[in-house]
């Protein structure tokens, strides 16, 4: 199956350091479209309309998240891009953000305009400090040219660097790192578009929700819709890496088959697994590949891993939940501890010296985490390990010594 470029469409055409090559092929026309005549209300009734979900993992409806910022009452409201891409296996916001920085400012401008944002924040993690210059150089061709003053006078966007933790790519800890505290999530409600960052409401989304913004305004949500399934509309980008010929960052038709995309786009061969979401995503056998991503079947925030035959599943489950230990904020203990004893009996597996009842510990201890924690990282971490277990349990009781 082709490639369908809506998010990346300008990627590696347009000079992502010059805004005239993107104001040559159509850009600030939706930006233009806003200022022509529409409501911020008749904004976010066209998103709402178009089906647009959030592309960072959780798939939470942009429109509604917006519909709530808009209504919620403050003389002060933020728009916050999330590329605090920090997940195991993600470099597609990278990607974008290098490669096209004017559509992400468009959106976010947009954004800002629809809830009535006086300022907007992009967080780049750590590891993405050296991409500051280029975006500050985006930011204020954008300003110069006067787009942003279609938002409202004194509106711009600031490039922020977050602190490196992991667990800031969730949204709470991300607004706790950019009031200058140390990344940890905060307890939920109130949820950020009624009381976000500085206390006041906040639209958190990340960069490719916002890349199809733009698109979604100049082609209509009915034009959207026709994309995707039912309850996944539209497109997504992934970032393929692992046991494949060609690695990279693509984009697809929701709806297409994990196997249309590691194994007819990326070359995979002899899959033995695939992991879908990054170090906590789903693991899909080589013999399911045909399963859709989608919300409703498998989708995640983009990363795809691919192993092939050679690989030692065990070790890998290992080694995942060695960086979750680490990743840790350490705010809640069933995170803080679970994740700790979990690599250590994983650890033990791995040597050889585990026992059969360390798999019903495991088993144990990811209910457990997955009930209990304070946020995605400790309940999405076990994921992975229940599902080794469930394919490759046989790789496990290899190892075991009774």
């Amino acid at each position: 199956m082709p490639q369908k470029l809506l998010v990346l469409r300008n990627c590696g055409i347009i000079d992502p350091q010059d805004i005239a090559s993107y104001l040559a092929r159509g850009g600030f026309e939706a930006l233009r479209r806003v200022q022509s005549g529409l409501t911020p209300a008749q904004v976010i009734d066209e998103v709402k309309r178009s089906g647009l979900r959030g592309r960072g993992g959780g798939g939470f409806p942009t429109g509604l998240k917006w519909e709530e910022a808009a209504r919620s009452p403050g003389l002060t409201k933020y728009v916050v891009c999330n590329a605090a891409e920090g997940e195991v296996g993600a470099f597609k916001d990278r990607y974008i953000l290098e490669k096209d920085p004017f559509t992400l400012m468009e959106g976010m401008a947009i954004a800002a305009y629809a809830v009535g944002a006086a300022k907007a924040y992009l967080y780049l993690r750590a590891e993405y400090a050296h991409l500051v210059p280029a975006l500050v150089g985006a930011v204020a061709q954008v300003s110069e040219r006067g787009f942003f003053g279609i938002v409202g006078d004194g509106f711009g966007v600031e490039v922020r660097v977050g602190s490196g933790g992991y667990v800031c790519g969730e949204e709470t800890a991300l607004m706790e790192s950019l009031e200058g505290r140390r990344g940890e999530p905060r307890m939920r409600p109130p949820y950020p578009p009624s009381e976000g960052l500085l206390g006041s409401p906040t639209v958190i989304n990340n960069v490719e929700t916002l890349m199809n913004v733009p698109w979604i305004l100049s082609n209509g949500a009915d034009a959207f819709c026709r994309l995707g399934t039912a309850q996944s509309r539209g497109t997504k980008v992934f970032s393929v890496s692992g046991d494949v010929e060609r690695p990279g960052v693509y984009e697809l038709e929701m709806g297409s088959s994990l196997s249309e995309l590691v194994c007819g786009i990326a070359g995979a061969r002899d899959v033995k697994s695939v992991q879908v979401g990054g170090a906590s995503g789903r693991l899909v056998p080589g013999d399911r590949l045909d399963a859709p991503l989608s919300y409703e079947g498998l989708c995640g925030a983009g990363p795809v891993i691919v192993f092939d035959s050679t690989r030692d599943m065990v070790d890998i489950m290992y080694r995942t939940m060695e960086f979750f230990a680490e990743e840790s904020c350490g705010k809640c203990t069933p995170c803080r501890e679970g994740t700790q004893a979990m690599m250590e009996t994983l650890g033990r597996i791995t040597a050889g010296r585990g026992e059969r009842r360390d798999l019903k510990a495991l088993e144990q201890l990811s209910a457990t985490m997955m009930l209990t924690s304070s946020c995605g990282l400790g309940q999405a971490a076990p994921v992975p390990v229940l599902d080794s277990l469930r394919y490759f349990r046989h790789e496990y009781e290899a190892r075991l010594v009774q």
